[in-house]
């Protein structure tokens, strides 16, 4: 079978696609099926799908859409379904805790919950031999007019996934992106990440969390170093920091044979002032920090995250000393947050003083404990699934604390980042410094 997947973006190109389509078609093509990616940037249409999916031939079309990219992506698939039926399936985050949702509307007929490859073969298969709708029930696969599916057990061992298959993944100028473990033990509250934890969990089976071994990552290196330049590796993993023994050893081989220059993401409360020694050695020249907040009480009461604030002061100094660029990420207007909390956010970032920063207004992503927080206390509106999921502007109704409120806050942001960029343009005109505020909202806009 050939199968077109879809990358949908949302105000801008993203520098990388989903990752989870690149997984799927790496499982796809080692079982002999074809499969291609079509980007649908903001300037493409329906028009435009529908040519991709007729010169390609696709008996299926997959998507693996975020919220954010969800309304969008229904928009398209409605509009498709009028002029094919070609069927679809969606994947991802959303998909899997919003499947009600998004199977209520035309043009999605299957929707795929949690770990996707030997489903997404298996519904393939189905189709090829009895065409669509498929007529038996595929473990994982919510066929729309049927009953919830079984979950099948994560796949074991993790090594045997095929590597993801590159070119649906749009990368350019030798960044590569990788991930090396599934699953995320921490409880935040508003990350969906742990949710698919959870659901695993559930069926009393193994483990969602999995880790690769150390000679399978080095060999998808190797052959992405033998297909081309290989000039930056960005670990996309929540965590790439947990479990010590395997950051270690991984240090060790990776620095030994490639010792590319490389990225990831890691808590403060995983990694220490030898081990960031040993990353920096490694090659890695910059980790991001999810900080969230200043306010420990909001950290620990809201978001259930404990690490204190003198433990982020710390790493954040550490990370310098190593030779590691820091990026820091701040949520502003988490449901039961003051705007005085709000502000010690701001003075926390001033004390960490990160070579980078990403600021973003809270949004209940479907899943997530604070979701349902929302839910159940009334703070979403009624018309919340037609609303956008973005990051600028608050979409809940939240005792104590205004939109407008929220909004100023955002601003205070917006406006650090500008006179950090016009710090850097000590002979900046008001001209130039305007440039600069646009660019910083542009930036934000766009996080």
């Amino acid at each position: 079978m050939r199968m077109l997947f879809l990358e949908v973006d949302t105000e801008s190109t993203w520098s990388v696609a989903s990752l989870g389509p690149a997984f799927l078609g790496g499982m796809l093509r080692a079982h002999g099926h074809e499969c291609t990616l079509l980007r649908v940037g903001m300037d493409m249409g329906v028009a435009d799908i529908e040519a991709a999916v007729r010169g390609f031939g696709a008996g299926l079309i997959g998507v693996s859409a975020t919220t954010r990219q969800w309304l969008r992506t229904r928009a398209l698939l409605e509009e498709l379904r009028e002029r094919l039926n070609v069927p679809v399936i969606l994947g991802g985050l959303h998909a899997t805790f919003s499947p009600e949702e998004v199977l209520h509307h035309v043009g999605v007929d299957y929707v795929c919950l949690g770990e996707g490859e030997a489903a997404l073969l298996e519904l393939v298969e189905v189709l090829e031999a009895s065409g669509h709708p498929a007529v038996r029930s595929v473990d994982n696969i919510w066929i729309k007019g049927q009953a919830r599916p079984k979950i099948r057990p994560p796949i074991e061992p993790i090594d045997s996934i095929p590597f993801a298959a590159r070119d649906l993944l749009d990368e350019r100028w030798g960044v590569v992106h990788m991930s090396t473990q599934r699953g995320c033990p921490f409880p935040c509250t508003y990350c969906a990440a742990r949710m698919y934890d959870q659901l695993y969990s559930e069926l009393g089976g193994p483990s969602y969390g999995r880790r690769r071994s150390h000679e399978n990552v080095l060999a998808e290196l190797r052959a992405l170093r033998a297909a081309g330049p290989l000039n930056y590796v960005v670990f996309l993993d929540d965590t790439f920091t947990i479990h010590h023994g395997w950051v270690r050893e991984f240090c060790r081989v990776y620095g030994a044979e490639l010792a590319v220059p490389f990225s990831l993401h890691a808590r403060v409360e995983t990694v220490n002032e030898r081990m960031l020694g040993e990353l920096g050695a490694a090659g890695c020249k910059h980790i991001v920090y999810g900080v969230e907040s200043g306010s420990e009480r909001v950290r620990r009461d809201i978001m259930q995250r404990h690490a204190s604030n003198q433990r982020f002061r710390d790493v954040f100094r550490w990370t310098r000393e190593a030779g590691i660029m820091a990026t820091a990420n701040y949520i502003i207007g988490t449901p039961g947050e003051t705007v005085a909390e709000m502000e010690e956010t701001i003075a926390l970032h001033h004390e960490l003083q990160p070579a980078d920063f990403g600021y973003f207004v809270f949004y209940p992503y479907p899943g997530t404990a604070l979701f349902r927080t929302c839910l159940e206390k009334g703070y979403l509106p009624e018309d919340y699934l037609e609303q956008p999921a973005v990051h600028r502007r608050s979409i809940l109704r939240l005792p104590g604390v205004t939109p407008e409120e929220i909004d100023a806050v955002y601003a205070r942001w917006t406006a650090i980042r500008a006179a950090g960029m016009v710090s850097r343009m000590p002979d900046a005109s008001a001209e130039q410094t305007a440039q600069a505020l646009a660019v910083a909202q542009g930036h934000a806009a766009t996080a």
